[in-house]
């Protein structure tokens, strides 16, 4: 029926009902169970559509509160029963959601009716019959999905979602021609053989060689325009990129002309994606002979740069100077961490690139997904598990790589042709692995078990009762078999510029110029601090990063081996907070202060941030740092694309639903060498591992309908 038509024949709504559910939800909002942001918007669909029904009111504060929560829709089938499950509300707070869903749809197509009633509303039902979907009128509200699970979006994230989901099928479905025969000559000498490992674990006697998914993943991605490549750590993602990359060189008829761009979502991650490229080309130079110069197309590819700045951020507005009428000028985009890129940003990044180029994603699916809306990378990989290769995928395969998969039955679609999941890790095979293994599969009991016979040393959970000592503690000097702590880095600060330098024992840093010898000094102090993190999963409370961040600092101030004389201080550890293209500097980027090298030859006391990209140092005037804070302590969220000696994982005493299995393992996997795990009650952990993150979205649906 059309929307005037619609309109007409509903009897008049009473206004008191209305009036009634907005006092309601406002009320929540002063209770904190919702944003004011929530309850707003609620008021702004009653104001716009007087006639809005009750529970087109719900539906939007709801949807609202969801969007803040990092979903990208609202499911309304979560919303025939009140929704508590969904919110996670404290009990006072289900009592009055009985209360109110008492006067709200019974059923799921109530609610569907309610919001089809609403001009606000835009109808996109996907399986509705041919005309019925209405005309685009710019209707803050977008009803989505299908009939039988339909789903409720403001207006923009459902326009993201359609550009995404669109550019990702149709980018993995172009296929181009291949030599099989030249690609398998490549990719033999690029790869060994994999070791042999038994069929079943019961029977050694039966053994075949390991399946190559580094291999496979290069493969597929010499024929289209995306793959997906997904593993944890120590799985070779970048390695593989690497591979890939002297790859597309070997087999580019014009090599020279081949234009390659690295990019991450924060300046840390960039860093380390090209550094992790450097190393892989240059461990597999000796392979390839004379037959590739490597060393030029490292040289060629030119630094790794954040998302936000491979697109062209323009302050103060949410466009890029890139996008589909102004795209990248590029062959090939390797993005790394792309569990970190929210849906807006997505959508921006694959309208910005070109038709014929190539897009390689890699990422660890099973990390925490952005803090803004959306999980794209998990969304995309949601079958990259089980395999999902056609027939002729496989047939590719078989003749490029030598790897012969067995058949499924299941039906793939084209991004599952382009996906990958790495499965071997040549990195976590210790109790750290295992460890998150265990979390990763949910299983709390065998986790536990790890932690508390420690083995190696190389996990360790707090005793217990805990308490914020312990971790002043830590951070004073480490524990027991991991020694790692801030101590480090402040005891190399006082050692100063003029110390000998610990990788070249022969020289002197009095030999250098006194800037070289500056420079020597602040890398170390920078690699130092790098060694130790304490990760907290919230920001407040005693044990969030604020008030930690506040008590490392009086205990180090104690022990004299830092003088937080004011703000600013030498050996403070900050975060930037928000981008700043004109300093060069981007939200997550980590650095220390130090006296500039000017200062310390005049003995000013002329005071720089430096962060370190790789083994290039920036450095930023304090006095030009608006927004950023102490990183003694930081957020898990924030951790991601880092990677520390010793890792301190901390969880608060009260979390609820935030504290999620996806959160313990992104902690856990930080850590490179030696684990710490602070609870401060018994059992929290465990509840943590029980509790997985399920983002609400669209996307995965479409891409694999490919609409």
């Amino acid at each position: 029926m059309p929307d005037g038509a619609r309109r007409h024949a509903r009897a008049p709504l009473a206004r008191h009902a209305m009036t009634d559910t907005l006092h309601t939800l406002h009320a929540w909002a002063d209770q904190g169970w919702l944003r004011r942001l929530d309850s707003a918007l609620a008021a702004f669909v009653q104001q716009q559509d007087p006639q809005a029904a009750p529970a087109v009111l719900v539906a939007s504060a709801l949807l609202a509160q969801m969007e803040g929560r990092g979903h990208s829709c609202l499911p309304l089938a979560k919303l025939v029963q009140p929704a508590a499950a969904l919110l996670g509300w404290p009990d006072l707070a289900q009592l009055e959601l009985q209360a109110l869903w008492s006067s709200l749809p019974a059923g799921l197509d109530g609610w569907v009716q309610a919001l089809q009633d609403c001009r606000l509303v835009r109808q996109a039902l996907t399986d509705e019959a041919a005309g019925q979907d209405e005309p685009d009128l710019g209707q803050p509200l977008v009803l989505g999905g299908t009939r039988a699970a339909p789903l409720l979006y403001m207006r923009r994230y459902w326009v993201y979602e359609q550009q995404v989901a669109s550019a990702i099928t149709e980018r993995a479905a172009r296929l181009q021609p291949v030599d099989r025969a030249l690609a398998r000559q490549w990719l033999d000498r690029m790869f060994t053989p994999q070791p042999i490992e038994p069929i079943e674990p019961t029977d050694p006697s039966q053994a075949e060689p390991r399946t190559d998914w580094q291999k496979i993943a290069c493969a597929l991605a010499l024929r289209s325009g995306l793959t997906v490549i997904t593993g944890g750590p120590g799985t070779g993602k970048t390695y593989t990129a690497a591979r890939l990359l002297a790859l597309l060189l070997a087999m580019s008829p014009d090599a020279s002309r081949l234009k390659v761009a690295l990019a991450a979502p924060t300046g840390k991650a960039a860093a380390r994606l090209r550094q992790s490229i450097d190393q892989s080309l240059g461990s597999l130079q000796p392979s390839l002979g004379h037959t590739l110069d490597l060393q030029t197309l490292t040289t060629r590819i030119g630094k790794a740069s954040t998302v936000h700045s491979l697109l062209g951020m323009q302050m103060g507005s949410r466009q890029f100077r890139h996008d589909a009428r102004h795209p990248l000028d590029l062959d090939l985009l390797i993005v790394d961490e792309t569990s970190m890129i929210h849906l807006e940003m997505m959508a921006a990044l694959l309208q910005a690139m070109p038709p014929h180029a190539r897009l390689v994603l890699l990422g660890d699916k099973d990390q925490l997904a952005s803090v803004e809306a959306g999980s794209v990378l998990g969304d995309l990989c949601a079958h990259a598990a089980q395999v999902r290769y056609d027939a002729a995928t496989r047939d590719y395969l078989l003749e490029a790589t030598g790897e012969a998969l067995p058949a499924s039955s299941a039906r793939g679609s084209a991004l599952d042709q382009q996906t990958v999941m790495l499965r071997h890790s040549r990195r976590f095979g210790t109790t750290i692995g295992a460890l998150a293994r265990e979390v990763n599969a949910g299983q709390a009991g065998p986790a536990m078990q790890l932690l508390r016979q420690n083995h190696d040393g190389l996990v360790w959970l707090a005793p217990q009762p805990a308490s914020p000592e312990i971790l002043l503690q830590l951070a004073l000097q480490g524990r027991p078999g991991a020694s790692a702590s801030y101590s480090d880095y402040l005891l190399t600060i006082q050692a100063g510029p003029n110390q000998l330098q610990a990788q070249d024992p022969t020289q002197a840093a009095g030999q250098e110029s006194p800037e070289q010898a500056h420079a020597d000094w602040v890398k170390r102090v920078l690699i130092a601090f790098d060694r130790f993190r304490i990760l907290c999963a919230v920001h407040e409370g005693e044990w969030g990063d604020r008030a930690l961040n506040q008590g490392v600092q009086r205990a180090l101030a104690a022990r004299r081996l830092i003088r937080p004389e004011g703000e600013w201080f030498i050996g403070r550890p900050v975060m930037v907070t928000r981008n700043d293209k004109a300093l060069g500097i981007f939200n997550g980027d980590v650095g220390i202060v130090l006296p500039s090298a000017s200062a310390s030859s005049s003995g000013s006391k002329s005071l720089r941030a430096y962060f370190l990209d790789g083994e290039q140092l920036r450095s930023v005037a304090v006095s030009r740092l608006a927004h950023v804070e102490t990183a003694f302590a930081m957020t898990i969220h924030k951790s991601q694309g880092s990677e520390f000696a010793h890792t301190v994982v901390v969880l608060p005493e009260v979390g609820g639903e935030i504290i999620t299995r996806e959160l313990v393992y992104t902690g856990i996997t930080r850590a490179r060498e030696f684990l710490s795990i602070v609870e401060p009650r018994p059992g929290l952990l465990g509840e943590a591992i029980g509790r997985q993150v399920q983002r609400a979205s669209g996307l995965e649906f479409r891409t694999s309908k490919g609409i």
